[in-house]
């Protein structure tokens, strides 16, 4: 069964948004860049992928005690990409989605997670979730904002 997007019956989903002052193709190279997020993303000790992200390319991650191995299920450049899989009993899909806005981009996420063991502590996970997707995006904007070179 092919992923097209996250799992709207899932034990837990979360949605964020934000702009971003910054275009949309920084912003996107920017979040794409799974080797360099370890620079910017203080909540993710470690992250590698073997080449750019493409549709099934695997990238790895380490956040909050989990080792993450996600699957790229749908990319379509600078404007949407959809990755998942299971860590620890948690299935996990995440979307991003970048609109243009003028000189600013609005970056839209939304992630669903599922598994016995999140059904057994939804609600502690559903504010953890939330936690993880509001810092990311505060990260985000934080460094795409900054001028260029400096990082």
């Amino acid at each position: 069964m092919a992923v097209t997007g996250i799992d709207e019956y899932a034990a837990v989903v979360a949605r964020h948004e934000v702009r971003i002052g910054a275009p949309i193709g920084r912003v996107w190279a920017l979040h794409t860049d799974v080797n360099r997020w370890t620079t910017w993303q203080n909540d993710i000790d470690r992250a590698y992928a073997d080449g750019p992200l493409q549709l099934g390319s695997v990238f790895h991650w380490n956040t909050a005690g989990l080792q993450i191995s996600s699957t790229v299920y749908a990319i379509e450049a600078p404007r949407r990409i959809l990755w998942g899989g299971p860590a620890q009993g948690i299935v996990g899909i995440h979307e991003w989605t970048f609109t243009g806005d003028g000189d600013a981009t609005v970056v839209t996420t939304a992630e669903s997670w599922e598994g016995r063991q999140v059904r057994a502590d939804t609600e502690n996970l559903r504010q953890a979730l939330d936690a993880s997707l509001i810092s990311w995006l505060r990260l985000l904007r934080e460094t795409a904002e900054k001028p260029a070179g400096r990082s």
